[in-house]
Order: C-alpha cells, then sequence, then structure tokens
C-alpha cells in the first residue's frame, strides 16, 4: 500500500533517490541446501592440519622405507658358501629347494641367494603394507583431532558470530568480553565491543532526541489546536477567519499526526522486552472495524478470513501494524476496489497478509516505501492521506518482535503486504 500514488517522473534538478535497500534479514541466518559442503574455515584448517601431517607421514614411510630396503641388501650378504661335499642340514619351509637330493655346490648356493632375495623383498613388502595401514589410522586420528583443534582455536569468532548476528537484530547491548589470552581475536572482539559501545549511545542519543522533541511538541500544538477550536466557535468571526481557521486546524493535525508517528517510530525501534500472547486475528478484526468507515466513504470492500494466530508481542503496537496496513491500503485504492486482510498460521511463524486493489507499483519503488517520508512521487509534504511515515512504523514494529515485512506488487495493481512473526 504506496503512500501517494505514482505520478509523472520526477522534475529537474530533485535528489535522484537512492538504489533499493536488499531485504535480508540480518536476524535470520543463510540456509544453504548443502552446508556440510560450505568451506568453512574450521574444514579448510582440519584439511590444512590433515593434510599436512599425511604428507609428512608418507615422507618419514618413505625415508624408513629406503633405510630399510638399504639395510637389508646391505646385511643380506652370504656369509657362507657351499663347496663340494659339504653337508647342510635345512629346518623350516622358507627354502625347501635346498632338500633336492643330487644338488651341486654351485646349485645350492644359486637356490640359497634366490630364497634369500625372496625374503629381503617380502620382509620390505610387509613393512610397507603395515606403515600404510598404520599411516591411514593415524590420518583419520590427525583430521579428528585437527578438526577439534580448529574448533577450540575458532570458537572465539563463533561467539563473535553469534553476537553480531543479535547485534543485527537491534539488539545492541550485546557485548562479546571474549576472555583467554591477550591474542589478535581478544583485541578484535575488544575493538567490537568498543565500536558497539559507541553505536549503542549514538543510537540511544537519537532516539531520545527524537522522543523528548516529539513530547516537547505536543504541549504547543494542542494549545494552537484548543485556540483555533475557540475561534472557530465563535458565531461573530468573519468567513475569512473561519477559512483561514480550518486550514491553519488541519496543518495543525497533520503536525500532530506527524509527532505521534515520531513518537511511535522511537518507541518501537527498541526489542520488546515485555511480551504477552496476542491473537493476529483480533488484532486485524480490531483494525479492520477501525476502517471500515472510511473504507465505505471511499467505495473499497473489506473482506478476508482470519485465523487465529498467537504470537507474543505488545497488542497495542501489534495493532498499529494492522492498522497502518489496513489505512494505507484503503486509502491508496481505486473506486470499488477492495482490501483482503487475512491472518494464518505456518510451521514455526505467524502470517499477517494485506492483500489491495490499486494503482501499479513499480517493483523498484517497492523498499523505498519503508522509508520514513518517502513515497512514489516527489512531493513530502500536502498529501491528505498521512505523513509517510506509516510503513516505517510496520517495518520497525515488526522487527521489534522479530518479524519481517515484505511488499510484492500486484498484477494490475495494487499490493501483498505479508508480515511474518516467529512462534
Amino acid at each position: 500500500m504506496p503512500t501517494t500514488p505514482p505520478t509523472s517522473a520526477p522534475p529537474a534538478g530533485a535528489p535522484a533517490a537512492p538504489p533499493p535497500k536488499p531485504t535480508w534479514d540480518p536476524r535470520q541466518p543463510v540456509v544453504r541446501p548443502f552446508p556440510w559442503l560450505r568451506p568453512t574455515i574450521r574444514i579448510r584448517l582440519t584439511l590444512l592440519y590433515g593434510g599436512m601431517f599425511l604428507m609428512a607421514g608418507v615422507l618419514l614411510l618413505t625415508i624408513i622405507y629406503l633405510l630399510a630396503a638399504n639395510a637389508l641388501s646391505t646385511g643380506s650378504q652370504p656369509l657362507i658358501k657351499l663347496v663340494e661335499g659339504s653337508k647342510v642340514a635345512v629346518t623350516g619351509g622358507t627354502c625347501p629347494d635346498l632338500n633336492t637330493p643330487g644338488l651341486t655346490a654351485d646349485q645350492a648356493n644359486s637356490i640359497l641367494s634366490s630364497c634369500m632375495a625372496h625374503q629381503r623383498s617380502a620382509a620390505l613388502e610387509g613393512l610397507w603394507r603395515r606403515s600404510l595401514f598404520a599411516l591411514l589410522g593415524l590420518a583419520v586420528i590427525a583430521f579428528a583431532f585437527g578438526y577439534a583443534m580448529a574448533g577450540r582455536v575458532l570458537s572465539p569468532l563463533g561467539k563473535i558470530t553469534r553476537t553480531a548476528r543479535r547485534v543485527a537484530g537491534t539488539d545492541l547491548s550485546r557485548r562479546i568480553e571474549l576472555g583467554g589470552p591477550d591474542d589478535e581475536l581478544k583485541e578484535l572482539s575488544d575493538t567490537f565491543d568498543e565500536m558497539l559501545d559507541r553505536l549503542e549511545r549514538a543510537f540511544t542519543a537519537q532516539q531520545r532526541f527524537v522522543a523528548n522533541a516529539s513530547h516537547e511538541l505536543r504541549t504547543p500544538l494542542a494549545i494552537n489546536r484548543t485556540l483555533l477550536e475557540v475561534t472557530l466557535s465563535d458565531p461573530g468571526a468573519s468567513p475569512e477567519l473561519q477559512q483561514l481557521g480550518k486550514t491553519l486546524l488541519a496543518t495543525n493535525e497533520r503536525s500532530e499526526q506527524l509527532v505521534e508517528g515520531l513518537l511511535l517510530l522511537a518507541r518501537s525501534e527498541n526489542e520488546i522486552v515485555d511480551r504477552k500472547p496476542v491473537d493476529l486475528a483480533e488484532v486485524a478484526s480490531q483494525a479492520v472495524d477501525q476502517a471500515r468507515g472510511e473504507a465505505q466513504e471511499r467505495g473499497v470492500e473489506l473482506r478476508g478470513t482470519r485465523q487465529p494466530a498467537v504470537v507474543q508481542g505488545n497488542g497495542v503496537l501489534l495493532e498499529r501494524i494492522a492498522l497502518n496496513l489496513v489505512q494505507n491500503a484503503v486509502r491508496y485504492n481505486v473506486p470499488d476496489g477492495w482490501v483482503e486482510v487475512t491472518t494464518q498460521t505456518l510451521p514455526g511463524q505467524a502470517l499477517l497478509v494485506v492483500e489491495n486493489t490499486g494503482p501499479v507499483v513499480p517493483a523498484y519503488e517497492v523498499d523505498n516505501l519503508f522509508e520514513p517520508f518517502r513515497r512514489l512521487r516527489t512531493e513530502r509534504t500536502g498529501s491528505d492521506k498521512g505523513v509517510g511515515l506509516g510503513l516505517s512504523i510496520v517495518r520497525s514494529v515488526a522487527r521489534a518482535h522479530g518479524g519481517r515485512i515484505s511488499a510484492e506488487p500486484r498484477e494490475g495493481g495494487g499490493l501483498v503486504m505479508r508480515v511474518v512473526f516467529p512462534l
């Protein structure tokens, strides 16, 4: 529901609208189709540790094999040599050919050399095979140990990431407060905490200023309204004075709406602490009832099915979300149009949807509608349909409740507003 229907192109010299902001919610973790294939630092460090151990093991195994082969080759030279007429008793079954009757001395020496070469080769092969099995077992242990050690080393980074995610969800009171040795990670953590301190002070000062300014402006605006109403109630006032008073009263009313909107926007920037069960169907029905009179005046039909959807939050602020969306949908509509308000419960979340007919909204302008005082046309004042804070308040209240809002243009005109709250 845009705050003003699109009209002509911006005049020359007007500041260009900023590019649409991303709709990614930093509080929601990014979901990947195959999380185990994600090349995290822990996985890379594990592969590095295990790969280095494996390479060192292969190199050590090769050196041991070469040294053993050299030792067996040097130490396996025959120390004896059979001569004719020698009698040798063969024990064991490692060289059965020596038991062949009628062997000459040269034949026996040749068979003895072959048997010794075979025994040396079998010993080296057994050494190589057993060393490979031992290397594989140690490699598995090394990868597991590397994975555990990488997790322990990177655990401070995980804490920093979790804190940053909570801070991105508007909770600036979080701090890392990392303990342990005074190393690079602790220095990073302390720097991050100092940055959060400055950000919290800046945001707190900004919200305090807006709230105090809004409170201070309420009194003179109320006095002005009272004086104008007294003047208009005077039967002796001239027509010119009556017309001027009505104009000033309308301007004063618009200023009061602006102040109330700024005050509510400053309040909704903080996360809701005191939460109670609130039925979205009930607050949506109340919003529809409040906007029904205006809808009938504009010829807009209010419809929709609202199923029970209980969330934890502030009932007044949640009702403000529904009322702002319904009012925008009614005000920025077409003759004989309609507004459909529905609520439902999905797995793990509650959904409030406000859909309406209306003027065509370009897709690239949708995100700009949530900025304060932003409209689809260049004028920032003079609209009788609001002060340009409605959708900004909706987004801030939704974020304060841990939810999010999205908008999609409808085919043929209008918007579909979806507000999602966690259960």
